[in-house]
């Protein structure tokens, strides 16, 4: 499936070293100041080649909005988006037309679809979450007439875990390291990583601030379960946790329950969430991410005919995926806060009334 949500629908299209990637964003409220500006802003955090700890592809990420707005602001129809590839170099990929890259999608959608796109993983690739970003980016103008913000940053890299998460910093960051004390051991690892022709893995924290209490559409479509499955669809993310996730299998139920006062909740190991609805705290959401399988090494795999060979890859690509991935996690959980906005409005008779009056 290339689609997303329910009120609020994202479908993305394109492949890595296609002509162009882009999305349609189905159930916008009409109304909405479309900052064209802000879109291009968030798609420039996740562009490529910024800096010596990403790949050195050039894209400038242009976007330019096809359907859905008008004199400015959105219309209430279907906004298309179309972010043009510039850079591809697809004779990079030449050398492994028949061979499957050992951590890739490759191998898996051959045997599914028996279609072969070699350059550089098509529609499997990275590439495509520019188009979320872009999405999310309309997503995030809406949920901040709620005054929602979203805020990200990585809690650790190749195991150098951060000890303080400071969003503000994270933005200021070339790696987004919420925790500056960690920042520079957290760089030294991924250059190394890149110099010895390898990769490292990492670990992307969102926060949702400001979301109200009742977001969740139980038993089937919890809040939980929809950002977890949002987060999974992103490439290379291998696990996600809400709140304290693992941590909590490992914890008693006195340590693990959150205590209710009159001001509200004394700690927050759910990550904001209950039963799969929002109960007005941080929701809070950790995603973890493998390291690029994209390395440089002599590695054993099979061809097409299922022949063993040893390759080498050519290319360019991020030594650490979870630096550019933690601005596509803002973007999915953007889309999730404001579907389940959408869809929470007719969650109770008083609210249909109230809108109809």
């Amino acid at each position: 499936m290339n689609s997303f949500g329910q009120k609020l629908r994202l479908s993305t299209f394109g492949e890595s070293h296609g002509v162009a990637i882009g999305c349609l964003l189905d159930g916008l409220p009409a109304g909405l100041d479309i900052d064209e500006a802000f879109i291009q802003s968030e798609l420039d955090r996740r562009k490529p080649g910024k800096s010596e700890f990403e790949t050195g592809r050039k894209e400038e990420d242009k976007v330019e909005i096809l359907s859905g707005v008008f004199e400015g602001k959105s219309t209430g129809t279907p906004i298309a988006m179309i972010i043009y590839n510039t850079d591809q170099k697809s004779k990079d990929y030449t050398n492994i037309k028949d061979v499957f890259r050992p951590g890739h999608a490759d191998f898996t959608y051959f045997h599914k679809y028996g279609i072969r796109d070699y350059r550089g993983g098509g529609r499997s690739s990275a590439r495509e979450t520019a188009a979320r970003v872009a999405a999310g980016a309309l997503a995030k103008l809406m949920l901040a007439k709620l005054n929602i913000t979203i805020h990200s940053g990585l809690s650790e890299v190749a195991g150098i875990k951060s000890e303080v998460f400071d969003y503000e910093s994270a933005k200021k960051s070339i790696i987004y390291s919420l925790d500056p004390n960690k920042e520079e051991e957290q760089k030294a690892v991924i250059l190394k990583a890149k110099n010895d022709h390898d990769s490292v893995g990492g670990v992307s924290r969102v926060v949702v601030r400001g979301a109200p209490k009742s977001l969740g559409q139980p038993l089937y479509y919890k809040l939980d379960a929809l950002l977890a499955d949002a987060m999974m669809g992103i490439n290379a993310v291998k696990a996600v946790e809400i709140g304290d996730g693992f941590l909590s299998a490992s914890l008693l139920g006195s340590q693990n329950n959150d205590a209710i006062r009159n001001s509200g909740f004394c700690t927050n190991h759910s990550g904001g969430i209950l039963g799969g609805i929002s109960n007005g705290e941080d929701i809070v959401v950790n995603v973890y991410f493998k390291p690029t399988p994209s390395i440089f090494k002599v590695q054993q795999t099979v061809t097409t005919k299922d022949e063993e060979v040893d390759f080498s890859l050519k290319g360019r690509h991020d030594p650490c995926v979870a630096i550019r991935g933690t601005i596509v996690c803002e973007a999915m959980a953007a889309l999730v806060i404001a579907d389940m906005l959408l869809l929470n409005m007719g969650s109770t008779l008083a609210g249909v009334c109230k809108y109809y009056e």
